[in-house]
């Protein structure tokens, strides 16, 4: 249907995500999404955009994921195809902004600091 990108990010995965009229077959770095997603709560979490819409098996997605791992690409995956719904659909945004479809989530790994093991854990402190 359409040939342009939609980009989703989350933590440090980036999907480029494109939807095409269709049966609703999920296609993922050349990778059918069941084979993909091993866990059922990230193939649920794939397909909620188009639950709330109620456009269940009418597009076909084909995505490019890179970096993180598989719960950020997971949810950078929705963002991409909430994103292209609104695209091909205004009247979607409504209903995907009250599911907070539409957010994307700034949450990101806090960077280690010089003198600590991790980002904010310290070494044992020693009186003597």
């Amino acid at each position: 249907m359409t040939d342009k990108i939609y980009v989703g990010r989350r933590k440090t995965s980036v999907a480029r995500v494109y939807l095409r009229s269709g049966s609703g077959k999920v296609t993922i770095n050349d990778v059918d999404a069941e084979k993909y997603f091993s866990l059922k709560d990230h193939q649920e979490n794939i397909l909620l955009p188009f639950l709330v819409t109620g456009t269940t098996g009418k597009y076909d997605v084909f995505v490019t994921v890179k970096g993180g791992g598989l719960s950020g690409q997971s949810d950078a995956i929705k963002l991409g195809i909430a994103r292209a719904l609104v695209d091909i659909n205004a009247e979607f945004r409504n209903a995907l902004k009250s599911e907070d479809l539409l957010k994307r989530d700034p949450r990101m790994v806090e960077r280690k600091k010089y003198g600590r093991p991790k980002a904010r854990k310290r070494f044992q402190f020693s009186k003597r």
